[in-house]
C-alpha cells in the first residue's frame, strides 16, 4: 500500500506550535469512558442508489478485465492548516451517488470478477471513542469536525460495498482518472441524465431562481454601498446554502460596464440606478447537481431605450436557438441559430464593416451559446468531440443557451449611448422526445416581465 493511499488532506498538517489536549493514560481513559450509548441505525436506501448501480454497470463495461480506480479527491489546502470545503471529484460522485456528505480520501474501486466488475467504496470511517484520534485529530476527529459515518451506514445508503481505507492497496497498473480513457468513459456517460439527475437539475433551478428573488429584493441595499455588488454576491451565496450545498461556481454580480467582462467575479463595484445588473449564477444542491442562470436587469426597475433594444435582441437570439433543440440535431447548430441573430441585429444597426464572410460580429460575443450542465456548471468536459460539440442531441441531454452582447466601455465601432452595456439571458434546457423544456422558465425573461419583476421585489423591502 502506498502512502497516498490513505491520503485525505492535500498537505500534512504540523500542528507543534499549536496547543494540544494532555496524552496522558489517564486522560485518554477518561475521554474514552462515561458516554452514552449510540446504538448504529442504517438508512433506507438513497432514492440516487438504484441510478448510480445502473451507471457503474455502464461504466465498468468499458474496462473488461481491468481495475478502475475512481477517487474522491483529498481536502485543498487554502492556506496553511486551512482547508477549502470539501467537495468530491464529480465522477466519483455520479458513480457513487455519494453527494455532499463524500469523506475526503474515498475511492471506488472496480476490480474485475469472472467478466465483470465487483465495486467497492473504500473510505476512512470514523473514529472510535476509545482512540485518541477521537478528540486529538483535528483534521479527522469527532470532537473537531462532528459524527462520521461508518461503512455499513454507507453501504446501506448507496446500495454498494464498502471497506476501511486502510485496507485498499493501490496498484501499478490500475486506471484511474488520471487516464485520458477513465476520463472520457466517465464525461460521456454524464451526457444524458436519467430521471434522478432530470428532478435535481430542476430542483437546483427553482432553489436558484429563490436567489434571484433575493437578490432584486436587496436591490436598495445593494445601491447604497459603495460595493453593492458584494450585496448581490452574498445575499445569492446565503441562498445557495440554504437550500443547498454552495453555490455551482464563482457568482458574476456585474453591475454596469462590469457586465461586459465575462466571469466578473471581483464583485467589487457599485450598484447604481440606471444601470444594468447581469446576475449569472448557479445553486449546487447537496447531490452536486448545480444550475446555471443568467437575467440581465435594469437596476431601477426600468429599462432605457437602448438597454432595452439590446436586452431583446439577446432575448430573441436565445428564443430562436431554443425553437430548433430536439433529438437529432447537432450540439452546434444551436449556436449557429443564436448567432445568426445577433449578426442580422449588429448589421442592421450599423455596427458591422461589409459582409465579406468574417465573423466581424463575434467582437461582441466572443463565447459560445450553450455548454452541457449537470454536476459541473461544465459538464462532460472530457467527451469526444464528436459526441459533444459536434454530437446529435438525445432526450435526456441538459444544457444552457445563453447568448449575449457586450460593448465594451471603450468600443469606437458602436456608438456611445451602447458602450458600457452588457446583457446575456441564460436558461437551462432539457432535451425531450419531441423538442425541449426550459427548466428556467418560470424566472421571468420578456423585458416588460422583467421590469415588473425588479418593481414588485424592490419595493416588497421598502
Amino acid at each position: 500500500m502506498t502512502d497516498s493511499a490513505q491520503t485525505t488532506h492535500e498537505v500534512e498538517i504540523d500542528n507543534s506550535n499549536r496547543s494540544t489536549t494532555p496524552q496522558t493514560d489517564v486522560f485518554v481513559e477518561y475521554l474514552s469512558t462515561h458516554w452514552a450509548d449510540r446504538p448504529e441505525t442504517l438508512p433506507e436506501a438513497w432514492p440516487v442508489a438504484a441510478h448510480a448501480a445502473e451507471r457503474r454497470a455502464t461504466f465498468a463495461a468499458q474496462f473488461r478485465g481491468e481495475r478502475v480506480v475512481v477517487a474522491a479527491g483529498a481536502m485543498k489546502q487554502r492556506s496553511n492548516d486551512t482547508f477549502y470545503q470539501y467537495r468530491a471529484h464529480s465522477a466519483f460522485a455520479h458513480l457513487t451517488g455519494w453527494g455532499s456528505a463524500s469523506e475526503p480520501g474515498a475511492v471506488l474501486v472496480f476490480e474485475p470478477r469472472d467478466g465483470g466488475h465487483d465495486a467497492t467504496v473504500y473510505f476512512r470511517e470514523r473514529a472510535g471513542r476509545d482512540s485518541d484520534e477521537f478528540f486529538a485529530n483535528p483534521e479527522i476527529g469527532e470532537f473537531w469536525i462532528g459524527p462520521r459515518p461508518s461503512l455499513a451506514q454507507v453501504s446501506a445508503a448507496l446500495g454498494v460495498a464498502t471497506a476501511g481505507l486502510a485496507e485498499f492497496v493501490a496498484g501499478d497498473a490500475d486506471r484511474t482518472l488520471d487516464d485520458p480513457e477513465v476520463a472520457r468513459v466517465a464525461s460521456e456517460l454524464r451526457l444524458v441524465k436519467d430521471a434522478y439527475e432530470l428532478a435535481e437539475m430542476q430542483a437546483a433551478v427553482d432553489a436558484t431562481a429563490q436567489g434571484f428573488d433575493d437578490v432584486l429584493a436587496a436591490l436598495p441595499q445593494a445601491s447604497a454601498h459603495t460595493r453593492g455588488e458584494r450585496i448581490v454576491e452574498g445575499v445569492f451565496n446565503q441562498r445557495a446554502r440554504l437550500e443547498g450545498n454552495t453555490v455551482g461556481y464563482e457568482t458574476i454580480a456585474a453591475s454596469g460596464p462590469h457586465a461586459c467582462t465575462l466571469h466578473w467575479i471581483q464583485n467589487d463595484g457599485p450598484v447604481r440606478d440606471g444601470d444594468l445588473l447581469l446576475l449569472d449564477a448557479g445553486i449546487e444542491l447537496d447531490s452536486l447537481y448545480t444550475a446555471d442562470i443568467t437575467r440581465t436587469v435594469p437596476i431601477s426597475g426600468t429599462f432605457s431605450e437602448v438597454q432595452r433594444r439590446v436586452y431583446e435582441t439577446v432575448l430573441e437570439a436565445a428564443d430562436a436557438a431554443r425553437a430548433i433543440v430536439k433529438p437529432g440535431i447537432r450540439f452546434r447548430e444551436v449556436h449557429a441559430a443564436a448567432m445568426e441573430i445577433i449578426e442580422r441585429r449588429t448589421r442592421e444597426w450599423g455596427f458591422l464593416p461589409e459582409d465579406d464572410g468574417t465573423a466581424y460580429y463575434r467582437r461582441y460575443m466572443v463565447h459560445g451559446t450553450s455548454h452541457h450542465l449537470g454536476m459541473d456548471v461544465h459538464d462532460c468536459a472530457q467527451a469526444r468531440r464528436d459526441l459533444y460539440l459536434d454530437g446529435v442531441l438525445e432526450a435526456g441531454m441538459v444544457f444552457t443557451i445563453e447568448p449575449g452582447l457586450y460593448f465594451q466601455p471603450d468600443d469606437l465601432t458602436v456608438p456611445e449611448e451602447y458602450r458600457g452595456i452588457g446583457v446575456r439571458i441564460e436558461d437551462d434546457i432539457v432535451v425531450t422526445a419531441d423538442g425541449c423544456v426550459n427548466l428556467s422558465a418560470g424566472i421571468p425573461r420578456e423585458a416588460a416581465a422583467v421590469e415588473a419583476w425588479v418593481q414588485r421585489l424592490r419595493a416588497s423591502r421598502s
